[in-house]
């Protein structure tokens, strides 16, 4: 017989997409599985309908317990596991039928301690197909070595080599199961990348593959930031940084971890921060989105998270003047009711500056190269490409005066 894999499945207010969720797991090819699901006090149907699919099918555990957020009911949820691999998906997400024999079967090939795979995002109609960086391949020994080095950070400014998710590997059970029961409770921000990471450097031998079959659902609620003050998020970010760099604190200086995880937290600050800062209003001299734009007229190319945080310090701070809100895919952003327009009508926008908020420089070259086509001079696009002085002074901001008190 095959394996044991359980599958934990968190359930919190998602009565609209549960079923579709657990259903894709019943359908996979891989049959024996322990479905694990942690009702987390969900005040919906949730609970209801995992009782209901449970007396269906006796492969499915559910657990009802008081909310305690994600990474409480993924400890529940591996604390009541049995099998001899651990695999979670949200529970608004949904997996192809062959998603789990995919995986297992990388691990069993190669002799793995861990499948890393793709995944695909899926929004409204839309798909988006995302892969690691890294290549697919079976890494141990110096490949590993070398894989440890670029996980989190893989030489380009907030590009890691291994995406964050949890839900997207597969683990055996005994290099996942300490590292998840050690993320603290109160990391609300990064809590896979505080279970991921620690787990891949236990790992002997890491297979990574090109299997997209983990449907992400971008849902229109979690399209729309509706962030709490970013000072009380860069209080959460630097309980996750705390966290990360004493995890990593035992492995050899070579693997970079703590470089790797500065670029890594940089990018994720100014993420929520929106690149200007929040505190007083300023990053050091020389940094993008700082004195180079106040009392500017801006336009805003960009709606994903970081364009959102961005409109919204910026209105915060009010010291800034946005002309408008660009981005391709706006019918997307205005079906959310975010007042957002093609990009093409960027050519017909008075501004003094244009940001284009994307940190990946593919992703930012190729908006430039659509702005230039439009006439818009190169000296009016701004993008975040700060040097490693500016990124380590804004790094300091953020981890120390956005919370007050010295860092360690």
């Amino acid at each position: 017989m095959e394996p044991l894999i359980s599958v934990i499945v968190p359930v919190y207010r998602i009565e609209r997409y549960i079923g579709i969720c657990i259903e894709s797991i019943l359908d996979q090819t891989y049959k024996n599985l322990e479905i694990i699901l942690v009702d987390d006090g969900s005040p919906d149907r949730c609970p209801e309908i995992c009782d209901l699919y449970a007396s269906k099918d006796s492969r499915i555990v559910v657990i009802h317990k008081e909310n305690g957020g994600l990474v409480s009911a993924r400890k529940a949820g591996i604390l009541a596991s049995h099998g001899e691999y651990i695999g979670v998906v949200d529970g608004d997400d949904r997996i192809g039928r062959g998603y789990y024999m995919s995986l297992f079967s990388a691990i069993s090939e190669s002799g793995a301690d861990a499948a890393v795979a793709g995944f695909t995002r899926d929004l409204f109609s839309k798909s988006q197909v995302i892969l690691n960086a890294l290549p697919s391949g079976t890494y141990e020994g110096e490949a590993l070595s070398g894989l440890y080095k670029q996980m989190l950070s893989c030489g380009k400014f907030h590009s890691y080599g291994i995406t964050t998710y949890l839900w997207n590997k597969l683990f055996r059970r005994e290099y996942i199961f300490e590292c998840q029961l050690n993320v603290d409770d109160g990391i609300s921000i990064g809590e896979d990348a505080a279970a991921v990471y620690p787990a891949l450097l236990k790992c002997r031998k890491i297979c990574i593959t090109d299997n997209c079959a983990y449907h992400y659902r971008q849902r229109e609620d979690s399209m729309l930031k509706l962030s709490k003050t970013f000072r009380t998020e860069a209080a959460s970010l630097r309980l996750l940084y705390r966290f990360l760099s004493n995890q990593f604190s035992s492995y050899p200086s070579e693997y970079r971890l703590m470089q790797q995880l500065d670029d890594w937290m940089l990018g994720t600050f100014i993420i929520r921060s929106g690149g200007v800062c929040g505190f007083d209003g300023k990053l050091p001299e020389g940094f993008p989105f700082a004195a180079d734009i106040r009392g500017k007229s801006v336009a805003i190319c960009g709606a994903g998270t970081f364009g959102q945080q961005l409109v919204r310090r910026m209105k915060e701070a009010g010291e800034y003047r946005i002309a408008g809100w660009y981005d391709e895919d706006y019918r997307e952003y205005r079906r959310c009711c975010m007042d957002v327009d093609p990009l093409h009508e960027i050519a017909s926008c008075q501004f003094d500056y244009v940001i284009i908020v994307k940190l990946d420089r593919a992703s930012v070259e190729a908006y430039r190269r659509q702005l230039l086509d439009f006439g818009i001079s190169n000296q009016k696009i701004l993008a975040i490409e700060p040097s490693d002085e500016i990124r380590r002074q804004a790094l300091h901001i953020y981890l120390n005066e956005a919370v007050g008190g010295d860092l360690n």
